[in-house]
């Protein structure tokens, strides 16, 4: 009870710290600001080793993976922010109807409060520090919850965020369900949260209570389209990219990341044997050797998976893989041809190191396919013919559609990043990050210099027709203007 009763008290004086600190302004200036974002690069710089730790200490994460997923994208968003942050916090001039001349319209974005940020455990850097930048190059301040399933790297980030950025407007707590929960009663301006549909649902819920404005990056089912190709090198490239983005992120464990492909039946036989020797080139006859491909994050989620292959009709559906090692906590890479479509590996998402395969008569069906399901966070099409492309694009619905590539739309700061339905909404990465932390407000500036006065009776057909056309032709407005039917003469 009373360490219940002290985490109470912690959350709210925390909570309190942090809307003194907004209210005093201080976080608006673009010079805070930068110095902010500024000292989390250097945090990130000098603590790389640190990070490197507890990466591998979490999920066993080669240094070269935790630096292209998690350092390297941290330091590459911090650099676009800070070489863009003073254009994105300038007012936007709007341009106004003649009917309102000489008014003068902008936008202002204004920071909105205090921010709860929970984070997700495959990326426990990269997917807590990003929303970050954000929420602080906006002019927020923020509570920072990391998720526990990732311990030592939610260790590292709550001890070390302290000595680089301001303790007064970025707090970092840890915690399990219960100080989710407890973090959820309070009032907040914004929620941003990484993880499960599942979760998502109870933030959503939480948030409705005080019409808090949410966030929701989840997950899906992501799928592959592979079409035929004439050149046999086009298909050895789509291959690569499919095994590197399958396995290469934390072994699977990434919302982004290929749940199953489609492809014709005639071309499954030549996609299972170029699978398996590129799983072999890029992570050796034994990948729990190697070194080079992460582990399950914990055993909940071994056992989750391994109960994915339990049912006998997946079991034999196994065409590659399919070891498990309880001690260490690793699953090597599996491919599966066409598992039951009624089974739990084709209803809920993956997350973990399984891809199945699944075949259709022609590759056209895998929009039907794709549309009977709940709709994905990412479409992967590997494809030449472009009228398949526009068939893609405007009959199936998806947070980003990629064509001929893997997951690189997650490194792309000039495109939004989020999801639709089920896979979430909301979007983050570059500018779209500043804009969700933002509020738009509109500005009109008005002016005395013009005052005019009917010279007729308020109100006649000709009057009513000159008002007619100049909202639905713009220039008239200043015509009407002149005949002196100023919007306060109108009621």
């Amino acid at each position: 009870m009373n360490t219940t009763m002290e985490a109470i008290t912690e959350v709210e004086e925390t909570l309190s710290e942090l809307r003194q600190t907004f209210k005093s302004g201080r976080t608006r200036s673009v010079a805070w600001r930068k110095n902010q974002v500024s000292a989390l690069l250097q945090l990130i710089h000098d603590q790389e080793d640190k990070i490197f730790n507890a990466l591998y200490e979490d999920l066993g994460k080669h240094p070269v993976e935790a630096y292209r997923d998690e350092i390297g994208i941290v330091t590459k968003t911090i650099n676009y922010t800070l070489s863009n942050l003073e254009k994105w916090v300038a007012p936007k001039k709007s341009r106004l109807p003649l009917l309102l001349f000489p008014t003068r319209g902008e936008v202002l974005p204004e920071p909105l409060g205090v921010v709860l940020i929970f984070s997700s455990w495959n990326f426990p850097i990269s997917l807590t520090l990003d929303p970050v930048i954000g929420a602080i190059s906006a002019g927020n301040t923020v509570v920072l919850k990391p998720s526990e399933q990732a311990p030592a790297c939610s260790s590292f980030l709550a001890n070390t965020i302290p000595q680089y950025m301001d303790s007064k407007a970025v707090r970092v707590i840890e915690g399990g369900a219960e100080i989710s929960e407890l973090l959820l009663q309070q009032k907040w301006d914004k929620i941003f949260f990484t993880g499960s549909p599942q979760v998502g649902r109870i933030v959503m819920s939480a948030a409705a209570k005080n019409l808090t404005p949410v966030t929701l990056e989840l997950g899906g089912k992501c799928p592959t389209i592979l079409d035929s190709f004439s050149n046999p090198s086009d298909l050895k490239v789509a291959i690569k990219r499919i095994v590197g983005g399958k396995w290469g992120p934390c072994n699977g464990q990434a919302c982004i990341g290929v749940d199953y492909i489609l492809i014709e039946e005639k071309l499954a036989s030549t996609l299972i044997e170029l699978l398996k020797k590129t799983v072999k080139r890029f992570y050796s006859d034994s990948p729990k050797d190697s070194k080079c491909i992460a582990r399950v994050i914990n055993r909940h989620h071994f056992e989750r998976l391994r109960n994915l292959l339990k049912d006998p009709l997946v079991a034999d559906s196994i065409v590659h893989g399919g070891s498990l090692d309880e001690e260490n906590l690793f699953i090597e890479p599996t491919i599966l041809l066409d598992p039951p479509l009624d089974a739990a590996i084709m209803t809920e998402e993956i997350f973990g190191p399984l891809l199945p395969i699944i075949t259709l008569k022609n590759i056209q069906e895998s929009i039907e396919f794709i549309n009977s399901r709940p709709k994905p966070l990412a479409i992967y099409a590997f494809t030449k013919d472009e009228e398949f492309r526009q068939r893609i694009l405007s009959e199936t619905s998806s947070g980003s559609v990629i064509f001929n590539d893997i997951l690189i739309q997650f490194l792309c700061d000039a495109l939004p990043f989020g999801g639709v339905g089920q896979s979430g909404f909301g979007r983050y990465h570059g500018k779209y990050s500043f804009d969700t932390f933002s509020h738009e407000k509109a500005v009109l500036r008005g002016n005395f210099f013009v005052e005019l006065e009917p010279r007729y009776p308020p109100w006649n057909d000709f009057k009513m027709k000159f008002i007619r056309l100049a909202y639905n032709l713009d220039y008239l407005g200043l015509l009407l203007l002149v005949l002196g039917l100023k919007r306060q003469n109108l009621h």
